[in-house]
Order: C-alpha cells, then structure tokens, then sequence
C-alpha cells in the first residue's frame, strides 16, 4: 500500500451502488508493452497483483507491435493468475494488422479482451459493468480532426465515431450496475495529456469520447497511451486516470470503489 487518492466516487446521477458496503478493488494498468527483455517481470508483476485486487484492467498497449509471439509472451505472464483480467487493445497492438489472432491467443489465456463491447463482471453479490473501447484520435479544441476533405481523413473521422457510439451504447447497457467503468486506450481529455507535446495531443486522443461520459457519468474512466502524461484528471465530473505505467511508476495502480461515496486508490 502506498499513497491514498480520493476523489468522489459517485457522480451526479449515477446510480446507486448496493447498500451492502462492498468495496470493490480494480488493479490497472497501461502500456505494458511485453518483451522478452521484460516478461518475466511482466510474470511477477501479475503474480503479485493476484488476488489483491477483484479485477484486473489493461488499458492497451499490452504489446510492443502486436505480434502473435508477443501475445504468447502475455499469456504465459498471466498463466495461473486467479484474479479475472479484462483488456482493451492499443495502437502498439494493432500495428501488425494480426488482431484475430492476437486476440485469440489473449482470450484462450484468459483475458477478456473487449472492443466496442462491455461485460458485467460480478465480485460476490455486486455487478461491475464495463464498457471497453480502443477509442482513438481525433483530437482537442483548437486541433480537432474535421469530418472533411479526403476519404482516408473521413476514415478517421468516422472511426473515432463508432468508438464513441460504442461508448455510449456501452454505458446505456450496463446503466443498472452499482459501478459503472470505461476502459480506454486513448483519453478523452486534456487533464491527463499535460506532460505530452501540446503540438501531439490530436494524436493522444480526442475529446468526442467526452459527450457519453458527462451523460452516463460512470464511476471511473481508465486510459493509457500517454506515457509522458498526468495520472489524474476529469471528464465533467468524472475522474479519469492515465495508467500508463511510466506515468504510473508503478506496476499496478488499486483503486477501490466503495459504498463511502468515495474512490480512494493505493499503488501497487
């Protein structure tokens, strides 16, 4: 255990979680970016994390260039862990273009890899719901990515609407559960770009995953990406926290959503 963050945890029109006091523990997180250099601290970083926490959250990147070989490099580090392990895929993991098969191989070890797509996950008697998405670029005020010009910008454009649109059904689809996560590669604010080249910032993410944010107010937003980035920011009033582990300086990051009407997170 190590420094403790709070923040509230229950937004304006969030529902309620159940009245059980359950605290709920994630570990999280970003840009891994397994190796053979690194994998065996990969494996004991996993290892240790096990069973401290009730879920593990991968906010992408978990390659270097998403090879199929480095996808078994993280199924081996993730071998014997007991503690379930969702994922969103980064731009590291798309880089190949061999995502049906890095994907595969993630989920037969195990991880849940979500894309466009949301799970609900029970710890004991409690639902968590969470919606998973790469996101993607687009940009900030003063840089966005206009939906204009040639087809291969449009293209753009368009992707980075279907993220958002995920998102959106996403948290329309899990609004029932007592807590309510977005799970994302690229952010959706500035607050946790500060650190990056404001002249890159278009490349880092883009503000339109915002709109289904403020709406839905889920509990917690997690990204990565930005590794010279800020760890916490906001979205409205929802926290959001870059996880990118040379942001993070750590291996995992804890938070823990309770029934306190408080997020407090510990480093791991």
């Amino acid at each position: 255990m190590g420094n403790e963050l709070v923040v509230p945890l229950k937004p304006p029109g969030a529902p309620e979680p159940s009245p059980d006091g359950r605290t709920v523990r994630i570990a999280a997180a970003g840009d891994i970016h397994i190796t053979e250099a690194n994998c065996k601290a990969v494996a004991h970083a996993f290892a240790e994390i096990d069973e401290a926490a009730d879920l593990i959250l991968l906010a992408g990147d978990l390659t270097t260039h998403g090879q199929p070989e480095q996808g078994e490099l993280m199924a081996d580090a993730v071998k014997g862990v007991e503690t379930p392990v969702i994922a969103v895929l980064g731009n590291h993991d798309w880089h190949v273009n061999r995502v049906p098969e890095l994907t595969a191989i993630l989920q037969d070890a195990g991880i849940k890899v979500l894309d466009r797509v949301w799970t609900i996950e029970r710890i004991g008697d409690c639902e968590v719901g969470i919606v998973g998405a790469k996101g993607h670029v687009g940009g900030f005020p003063g840089s966005h990515l206009p939906d204009f010009g040639e087809p291969s910008l449009r293209a753009v454009y368009a992707e980075a609407t279907e993220e958002v649109e995920a998102v959106d059904d996403g948290l329309r689809a899990i609004a029932a559960c007592p807590f309510r996560i977005v799970l994302l590669h690229y952010a959706p604010t500035t607050d946790t770009l500060m650190g990056e080249p404001e002249p890159i910032w278009a490349f880092l993410g883009t503000d339109r995953l915002a709109p289904p944010i403020v709406e839905h107010a889920p509990d917690l937003v997690l990204h990565g990406h930005a590794h010279a980035g800020t760890f916490a920011g906001h979205v409205g009033e929802v926290p959001v926290f870059n996880v990118s582990v040379p942001v993070m300086g750590r291996d995992f990051w804890v938070f823990e959503l309770s029934t306190a009407d408080k997020l407090s997170s510990s480093i791991h």
